[in-house]
């Protein structure tokens, strides 16, 4: 009788193993995040009423010792309001680009300037107020709707985070829950659909109504009717704004004023969407390609 009473205990110990390892892979990562250097905030100075100017002046950037640059003596002036797109193949700088105004990246060489200041001399907090990003990988709390947007502000009023949902076209995902702002979106949104959550990411973008805008990928994993609502947003979101965008759907970025071609960490063409096609390079080879994914 002894010997059967253990048989289950001795079968629940095998089954420890799973959860077991589990925990190890979740506390690797604690201890990897613990570990982590904090970020150098070398900068001392501080803007107001930031124009949207933006200059990057003989810029390196290697993220290995021994590999190649990832950006190669790149050169751009961008004007305050100014719609700038970024296009280009896989790993030919785009995104580092983005990553470099916020100082997620450092530069190997070259300085970057924001009204004709090095960003190197602005706080980080400072640097970060001017920038609102919006990216295709979205980060949702396992919270409220209302908590999630104002996310990027939290002193904003309910009205306020209203008046964004309904620029982001999210003013029906309010509307059909009886806990309108209140409502719970699940772990990382996962009561939402993908174009609800992305919409979410722009009214957050949209609250924050920072003067300089980063657009990386942000409707590439959309099917074409939450593309539709999400662009609308978007175009709402760029009004009177500096605006980068990164896309490689290139109906995203027709109506840019200017379009930046890369490869390789440099820019090989540059101009708007019917002078590129006129110069029947690369980017005409790009936009007759049958998919632009």
């Amino acid at each position: 009788v002894a010997m059967l009473q253990m048989l289950s205990p001795i079968k629940n110990l095998a089954n420890i193993s799973i959860p077991m390892q589990t925990m190890f892979l979740a506390s690797d990562g604690v201890c990897q995040f613990l570990d982590t250097e904090p970020e150098k905030d070398t900068g001392t100075q501080t803007l107001q009423n930031v124009s949207g100017r933006l200059k990057f002046e003989n810029i390196d950037v290697r993220y290995h010792a021994d590999g190649k640059k990832a950006l190669d003596n790149f050169n751009l002036d961008i004007r305050p309001g100014e719609r700038v797109a970024l296009v280009g193949r896989s790993g030919s700088g785009k995104t580092t680009v983005v990553n470099l105004l916020p100082r997620f990246v450092e530069p190997s060489a070259g300085a970057v300037y924001l009204d004709d200041t090095n960003i190197a001399d602005l706080t980080l907090a400072n640097l970060r107020e001017q920038f609102a990003l919006v990216s295709q990988d979205v980060f949702l709390f396992d919270d409220t709707l209302l908590a999630n947007v104002r996310y990027s502000r939290p002193e904003a009023s309910e009205e306020e985070v209203l008046a964004a949902l309904k620029a982001a076209n999210l003013q029906d995902l309010v509307d059909n829950s009886p806990h309108g702002l209140h409502q719970p979106i699940g772990a990382n949104g996962n009561q939402l659909s993908g174009g609800q959550r992305q919409r979410v990411s722009i009214a957050r973008a949209i609250l924050k109504n920072a003067p300089i805008l980063l657009l990386d990928e942000a409707t590439s994993a959309l099917d074409n009717e939450s593309e539709r609502l999400v662009q609308q947003a978007l175009e709402r979101l760029m009004h009177g704004r500096t605006s980068i965008i990164v896309a490689h759907r290139l109906t995203t970025i027709e109506q840019a004023d200017r379009i930046i071609v890369m490869d390789d960490g440099k820019i090989i063409e540059e101009g708007n969407h019917n002078e590129l096609l006129a110069k029947q390079g690369y980017y005409a080879a790009l936009n007759h390609m049958p998919k632009q994914d």
